[in-house]
């Protein structure tokens, strides 16, 4: 893990609340991805970054085995125009451990790197983790994805 500071950012998408219990975020979480994927969210999205796609996870009601907010989208320079049935919130920034996910997206490589942060002695904070995948993540099969994680 390495130590960094993230700027406050802004983010528009789509969301779905959830619970690490019974498998829930992993059904929740890949229907979320699913219609990001087929309706095209993110050419909806107005005033973006760039092409990058953040997997959010924020609003927590304590720690990851409490439910919290998944939200799916772009970095964007405002909230001024949120389209309906889209969701926008900022985040703070702060200081991040940073994991980094090698491998193929289709086999769960993701969340082999969550199970590891949450067996980790990490003095978390729960205001927003999230996965990044940007460039290094275009090749499914070969990807890269950086994993964040709020921590004191």
């Amino acid at each position: 893990m390495k130590t960094v500071t993230i700027e406050p950012f802004k983010v528009i998408g789509i969301a779905v609340r959830t619970t690490n219990q019974n498998g829930q975020s992993a059904q929740d979480i890949g229907q979320l991805w699913g219609k990001f994927m087929s309706e095209g969210i993110a050419d909806q999205i107005p005033n973006k970054v760039d092409a990058s796609v953040f997997s959010i996870y924020t609003n927590y009601e304590g720690d990851h085995t409490q439910p919290y907010d998944t939200i799916l989208g772009c970095k964007v320079e405002s909230l001024d125009n949120i389209p309906e049935g889209l969701v926008g919130q900022e985040f703070d920034g702060g200081t991040y451990g940073k994991f980094v996910s090698k491998g193929d997206l289709t086999q769960g490589v993701v969340f082999g790197t969550w199970n590891e942060i949450w067996n980790q002695e990490l003095d978390r904070v729960y205001t927003a983790d999230f996965e990044l995948y940007g460039e290094r993540a275009q090749n499914p099969t070969d990807a890269e994805v950086d994993v964040l994680v709020a921590i004191k």
